[in-house]
């Protein structure tokens, strides 16, 4: 029970519940024709902009330590991301999702790694061991590719996909005679 005076909080479950929707609502709004659709879709636009402005204000007013614990809940870092005002680059927030998922890509037999954002496209590197995925990589890299991709754009919504680049090829051999052995006149 909360405290007389105190506000209620959300879990994170209701959080998504009205956020979904929100997003019906609106989807409902910018189909109906008509002045009032407008002056609708206008004031949800102007209170986001002043509630942006507001986040940025605490923001400017956040240490370093404080703006990361915002940055890491994942309501706040969405809001962040929306405002354009997270603190940390959208390549930083990749890796680390990535990073997080290795010792799971692992554990199936593979590896994965964050390979740099192509314009809006995020790369990671996929490789698996011991000749394949087979059965122990839970369906196979599809599977882990689809993971990484909901993790990624998960904390880096400003990407608009996460593909795999293909790992590098193994150097080639050359015995070293091949190298020191001149031509016969």
């Amino acid at each position: 029970m909360a405290e007389p005076g105190a506000v209620e909080r959300l879990a994170d479950p209701a959080v998504e519940s009205r956020l979904a929707r929100l997003d019906q609502v609106l989807e409902g709004l910018e189909s109906a024709p008509g002045p009032t659709t407008r002056s609708a879709t206008e004031a949800v636009r102007l209170l986001t902009e002043v509630y942006g402005e507001a986040l940025a204000r605490v923001m400017d007013h956040a240490d370093a330590q404080l703006s990361e614990r915002l940055a890491d809940d994942e309501l706040l870092g969405h809001l962040l991301v929306l405002h354009g005002i997270h603190p940390e680059p959208v390549e930083r927030r990749a890796a680390r999702a990535v990073e997080r998922l290795r010792p799971a890509v692992r554990e199936r037999g593979g590896d994965v790694e964050w390979a740099g954002v192509d314009g809006e496209v995020g790369r990671v590197r996929l490789t698996t061991t011991g000749g394949g995925c087979g059965s122990g990589c839970g369906g196979g890299t599809g599977d882990v590719t689809a993971a990484v991709r909901e993790a990624v754009l998960a904390v880096a919504p400003e990407l608009t996909a996460v593909e795999p680049v293909p790992a590098p090829a193994p150097a080639a051999f050359v015995p070293l005679t091949t190298l020191t052995r001149r031509g016969t006149p």
